[in-house]
């Protein structure tokens, strides 16, 4: 009994243990994301009001809408969209944060092929 009870007390530390999510402190600003592609990085900055986001990648850059769902999710959708795939909204969901970074989670609308990435907040 008593070696069960050794067991269990650090079982209900772990996982009473939460991530930080301060998902607010990241709503607006200006932001970088940079992700490894056939062993090259690729940045795409970017910045987000309460409705709108700015990207720039590769000297190009997109408008999108934003529709928050709550303080750590929301919907982006091209406002100009060029193609069908453009069309389609991606909900985004930031999962954790941490200092000036935060990690999330991204897939089409309905999709449930889910991507993650890390993004970091400029100053």
């Amino acid at each position: 009994m008593r070696f069960l009870l050794l067991l269990l007390v650090p079982f209900i530390f772990i996982s009473c243990y939460q991530q930080e999510r301060n998902c607010s402190d990241f709503k607006t600003g200006k932001f970088k994301f940079e992700q490894e592609i056939d062993g090259k990085t690729h940045t795409t900055l970017f910045e987000r009001t309460e409705e709108l986001e700015i990207d720039t990648y590769e000297g190009k850059s997109d408008t999108s809408s934003i529709r928050w769902i709550n303080d750590c999710e929301y919907i982006v959708q091209k406002i100009n969209p060029k193609n069908m795939q453009e069309k389609k909204a991606v909900h985004m969901k930031i999962l954790t944060t941490k200092g000036d970074s935060y990690t999330f989670e991204y897939s089409f609308v309905g999709d449930t092929n889910k991507q993650k990435g890390t993004v970091t907040k400029l100053n």
